[in-house]
């Protein structure tokens, strides 16, 4: 009976400083994890971002303006459109006269 008390208090003993042990690594953990940049997030307010926001679209206005307006689109002539298709027909008319 005596070596079972001994057994017992060794077992809680150990189980104690288990405990000690893991609430020492928990702080450790807690530690590093705020040194992650995982610590308390900046709030702004709805005040605030929006003017967050108008500030970027007149910047990209600016931008924008500095461009000028839309590029404008190139037209073809109806000469070159009418070469081109031409070139094409020429062409498939090529790969059908070798197939046949």
């Amino acid at each position: 009976m005596y070596n079972l008390n001994q057994v017992l208090a060794a077992l809680r003993a150990e189980r104690n400083r288990a405990q000690h042990e893991l609430q020492n690594l928990d702080a450790a953990i807690r530690t590093l994890g705020s040194l992650n940049g995982k610590g308390p997030t900046r709030k702004i307010s709805a005040a605030g971002r929006a003017r967050i926001a108008a500030a970027q679209r007149a910047r990209w206005a600016k931008v924008h303006r500095a461009q000028g307006s839309k590029p404008r689109r190139r037209t073809m002539s109806l000469a070159a459109r009418q070469r081109i298709a031409a070139a094409q027909r020429a062409r498939w008319a090529k790969v059908k006269s070798q197939q046949a």
